[in-house]
């Protein structure tokens, strides 16, 4: 008999069954003991919601606008590393599930399909492309200029990484690299005709290199660079996302990585209502985190989420069934969302308020 995966959990546990150990390890782990990582998904469980009842409210609208684009659900796609470590298709499978689900995708700068392949894979999704500032800036304002002619909408700035996050799994696997053959496309070094494109200019990998160095006069340089719209990831501290306003980002993406850099920061979600209080509505506020269900996708908008991001049940997705797996971990959460707003009484997301959600 065929086993049905009616859950992300259902999804986790295929993909666990599909992947080499020690890539399994490298998705679902983070950093130290683990704290944080189990603290992202403990946190939603300490939140109740409360419904209203006998509203008329009929089947909720659950799209939202995020930077200009309009998407069929408040679920992006977080950006992720190494997708072809759970499909041969990698990123291109996982754009054209998004694609498919009308929502966003945020490339990683470590995607193992570079960029401008991603966008002709999937030339009806909406792209978005995480980046890490290197140290060298003109190496970074290469592959900016690679996302801007790739048809990339913003640039999700990692700022929660001046050194890499210590995985004590990835060590006790020696997991530090990536299998022959298999690169991080967007690190290409080259681009000799400086047309923002590597296509036939093909040269060696770079390291990712995480700097503490790197500073709030970066994102300065960023904002000169491009006209995209910049989205600071990492905000966990008030104070950051004040400054942030002050340095002129377009929207803040509440985010501790999923629990792989420092271990022990807060929940995401017990994070995010001071960020949103600090930028009082002059900005949308994303965040990431621990999100396994609808029902969690709601408790985060209520408390001031513009819109959440989805990254492990992702990859679960296509490491069970490719393409299919991501289109369907995308469609249960859609569904889930609608299901819960409805038992909710409310007629869209923007009804969405704190008072709707209890802490146990």
């Amino acid at each position: 008999m065929t086993t049905v995966l009616a859950t992300i959990r259902d999804f986790e546990a295929a993909a666990r069954t599909r992947l080499d150990p020690a890539h399994y390890d490298y998705f679902a782990g983070g950093a130290g003991d683990e704290v944080t990582v189990k603290a992202n998904e403990a946190a939603f469980a300490r939140l109740a919601l409360l419904p209203r009842v006998l509203r008329g409210a009929g089947t909720p609208d659950i799209g939202v606008t995020l930077l200009g684009s309009r998407v069929a659900m408040p679920v992006l796609v977080a950006p992720t590393a190494f997708h072809r470590l759970a499909d041969p298709e990698g990123e291109k499978a996982t754009a054209r599930a998004a694609a498919a689900a009308e929502t966003v995708m945020i490339v990683s700068m470590a995607a193992t399909v570079a960029v401008e392949d991603i966008a002709a894979a999937a030339p009806g999704a909406t792209l978005w492309f995480q980046l890490y500032v290197q140290p060298d800036m003109d190496f970074t304002e290469s592959i900016v200029r690679r996302a801007e002619k790739a048809g990339c909408a913003a640039l999700v700035v990692t700022a929660d990484s001046p050194a890499r996050g210590r995985r004590d799994q990835d060590v006790r696997n020696g997991f530090d690299d990536l299998p022959e053959g298999m690169h991080c496309e967007n690190l290409r070094d080259g681009d000799g005709d400086g047309d923002g494109d590597v296509d036939g200019d093909r040269g060696p990998v770079r390291p990712i290199v995480m700097s503490p160095a790197i500073s709030w006069e970066h994102v300065d340089l960023l904002r000169r660079m491009t006209r995209l719209p910049i989205v600071l990831k990492g905000v966990t501290h008030p104070a950051d996302a004040r400054l942030a306003l002050d340095h002129g980002v377009s929207a803040l993406y509440v985010s501790n990585h999923g629990g792989r850099q420092l271990d022990g920061v807060p929940a995401t979600v017990d994070l995010l209502p001071e960020i949103v209080a600090a930028v009082g509505g002059a900005i949308p506020v994303l965040m990431d985190g621990g999100i396994r269900r609808g029902t969690d996708v709601v408790k985060a908008m209520a408390l001031g989420a513009s819109a959440v991001a989805v990254g492990r049940p992702v990859i679960w997705g296509l490491a069970a069934g490719g393409e299919c797996g991501v289109a369907r971990v995308l469609e249960l959460l859609r569904d889930e969302v609608e299901h819960a707003l409805t038992l909710c009484g409310l007629a869209s997301i923007r009804d969405l308020e704190p008072g709707l959600v209890r802490r146990c």
